[in-house]
């Protein structure tokens, strides 16, 4: 037996023990043979025979190889010996390791789990023991392959350490070495192609944003770009776009990925100042991954908002004799503009007020709206006017509304109640006839008052407070009617001195008085000395001197009447009482700016009432009395007595006709 290692060189001699043969000579061996082989070759030099190695043993292909040896004598017949040479070829590393592929490829989803095997590579060494032994190694790859990926020496099997990102890298080149034993080394690619998993949701990226947006901005008016990227692959990167329902936006696409945010309709700031819009990507994927992103949008004001007044109109109420600047409303106007188209300013329009400008009368402040009186209201003035308040915007150009502002004077009880008739005490006098033969219930005369105020405040009420004899008159409360309580006896003073209070119903109430003189007479004879009736003794001499005058001027007058007194006659005419039913004020007595209420103390400009004055015949004597009664009268100075004695004389339809 012979062992050879694989490696032995070409030209390698082996010795080979020599044949023996028992013979000589001729017949002793002579030559040797050695059957054909593709490895050995005999040299036999003398008695040395050696195989020579003519090609390199291959252990991998041939383990053992026999060899047939003959050795042939010289004799006659030849005779030959054979000898086997086994040969034993002991391998040597001349082997590398073969991979079963010199490409791998291998697919792996990404996001696998930890541990997951990609691939197993194989590789294999026709040498044996440890010339065969094969190990398994990353060759030169990049530090990112190590941190995601391990190799199993023995098993070749490679497993994944660490999240593999399809969208960091889709694919790994990586060479992989097979390494025998004693350090020859083969190696193969490879290739791991990373398939995509729906794992990334869309990103949506505001590319610009016109905010704020003016409010009148036209419907179709681009006011943003969105972009939308999803880092997946096909199906898995295939987006839609939309945004909420509700807002008068929506989105146009525009080139790849990219979409417009338009208006839909007309925005209005009043209504809506600022918009949330939510887009939401969703991408095709299984399952379909989606995003979010809310965008914020301003709408800029414009001034298209008038101020509105909080009321249609407005009321004022204020009491006559008010201290100027005292405040009587306020008005109040919304805009609902922003800032200076929203601010509100507020002024009068220019008016007259009776003929004064309003100016005079009212003032508001522009910044609140509450309204001041400038003066002091007189309700017996004027009870109420109307003035117009303005409220504007700071906008421009500027909006303004107006309102009406009605402005009620309420009456205050200011103003004393005025007599008419007979003239108030202090001024004249005024005496009336009352016949003896007057009855109980009679009426005598009658106090004529009127009240400038309103209301209760005019409400007038009248009352004796002093007379001669207490018992005899009596004044209607309402009315102002001076009755007779009884009837007139002898023993009743001649003379009767009444003092009659007027009181209006004010809160406090107002009054006046006014002295009623009445002589209780039949004849003008039984009269007592008309100087005597004056209680005013400091009018005592002017009343003289008055009497004195007007009976000097009177003469002339005195021959008139009677030529007056004889054509009436003359006429045949039946002659009446003086004031034979009626006795009328003249209107002269009322002031124009009283007016005409009934039941409130203020009286119509003619009254009528029943006056008894004499109960004598109708003769001349009666004329003479009335005629020297109306001179007296004159004398005291009385305006009602001047007037009628004028109108006894001129006036040509006269009672007394």
């Amino acid at each position: 037996m012979l062992l050879r290692t694989e490696s032995t060189d070409r030209g390698a001699r082996f010795l080979i023990e020599e044949a023996h043969d028992a013979d000589v000579g001729q017949n002793s061996v002579q030559q040797y043979s050695l059957k054909k082989n593709e490895n050995f070759v005999l040299v036999v030099n003398g008695n040395t025979v050696e195989l020579v190695l003519d090609k390199e043993l291959d252990r991998e292909k041939q383990q053992e190889i026999n060899l047939v040896l003959t050795a042939l004598d010289g004799g006659s017949p030849q005779r030959s010996g054979t000898v086997v040479i086994h040969v034993n070829v002991l391998d040597a590393n001349d082997n590398s390791p073969v991979f079963s592929q010199s490409v791998y490829k291998a697919s792996l989803p990404e996001n696998s789990p930890l541990d997951t095997v990609v691939v197993t590579v194989s590789a294999t060494d026709a040498d044996e023991g440890v010339n065969g032994d094969v190990s398994y190694d990353f060759g030169h790859v990049t530090d990112e392959v190590k941190q995601l990926f391990s190799i199993n020496s023995k098993t070749g099997e490679i497993h994944v350490i660490s999240n593999v990102d399809y969208e960091t890298t889709s694919s790994f080149e990586i060479r992989v070495q097979a390494k025998d034993g004693l350090g020859l080394s083969s190696y193969a690619t490879l290739l791991i192609s990373v398939t995509d998993v729906n794992d990334n949701s869309p990103v949506i990226s505001l590319k610009s944003l016109s905010s704020p947006i003016s409010e009148d901005t036209p419907p179709g008016t681009e006011v943003g770009i969105i972009n939308v990227q999803d880092r997946d692959s096909e199906r898995n990167r295939q987006v839609r776009c939309s945004i909420q329902q509700g807002v008068p936006f929506k989105l146009v696409p525009s080139i790849k990925n990219y979409y417009s945010l338009v208006t839909t309709e007309q925005l209005d700031r009043e209504l809506v100042s600022d918009y949330n819009i939510t887009i939401t990507a969703t991408d095709e994927g299984s399952p379909p991954l989606s995003s979010s992103k809310t965008v914020q949008l301003s709408v800029a004001d414009i001034n298209d908002n008038p101020p509105v007044f909080e009321e249609q109109s407005y009321s004022a109420y204020v009491t006559e004799n008010n201290k100027p600047g005292s405040t009587l409303c306020s008005v109040t106007a919304q805009d609902l503009d922003w800032r200076q188209n929203g601010t509100v300013i507020y002024s009068l329009l220019p008016g007259e007020v009776n003929g004064a400008p309003v100016s005079s009368y009212l003032s508001v402040n522009g910044d609140t709206g509450v309204i001041h009186a400038v003066r002091s209201f007189d309700y017996e003035q004027f009870r109420s006017f109307k003035v117009h308040v303005m409220a504007r915007d700071n906008g421009s150009p500027p909006l303004s509304s107006n309102v009406t502002v009605s402005v009620f004077v309420s009456d205050v009880n200011d103003n004393s109640p005025q007599i008419l008739y007979p003239t108030p005490e202090g001024n004249s006098f005024m005496t009336e006839l009352v016949p003896k033969a007057a009855h109980g219930g009679s009426l005598v005369s009658k106090v004529i008052a009127v009240d400038a105020d309103s209301g209760q405040n005019a409400w007038l009420s009248y009352q004796i407070v002093k007379s001669t004899d207490p018992g005899l008159f009596t004044i209607g409360l309402h009315s102002g009617e001076i009755r007779t309580q009884r009837d007139i006896s002898e023993s009743d003073n001649m003379k009767q001195n009444l003092i009659v209070s007027v009181k209006d119903n004010g809160q406090p109430p107002l009054s006046a008085t006014c002295a009623m003189y009445l002589l209780i007479s039949d004849n003008l004879a039984e009269v007592p000395e008309l100087k005597d009736i004056s209680y005013d003794e400091k009018n005592s001499k002017l009343t003289s001197y008055l009497i004195i005058a007007l009976v000097s001027v009177s003469t002339v007058f005195l021959t008139f009447i009677i030529i007056v007194m004889g054509v009436r006659f003359c006429r045949r005419r039946k002659p009446r009482l003086l004031f034979d039913g009626a006795v009328a004020i003249p209107s002269a007595y009322l002031p124009p700016n009283y007016a005409d209420v009934d039941g409130t103390g203020t009286l119509r400009s003619t009254y009528n009432y029943d006056a008894y004055l004499t109960t004598g015949s109708r003769t001349s004597d009666f004329n003479v009395f009335i005629v020297v009664l109306l001179l007296y009268l004159a004398s005291t100075n009385n305006y009602l007595s001047s007037q009628l004695f004028f109108l006894f004389f001129f006036y040509p339809i006269f009672p007394f006709k």
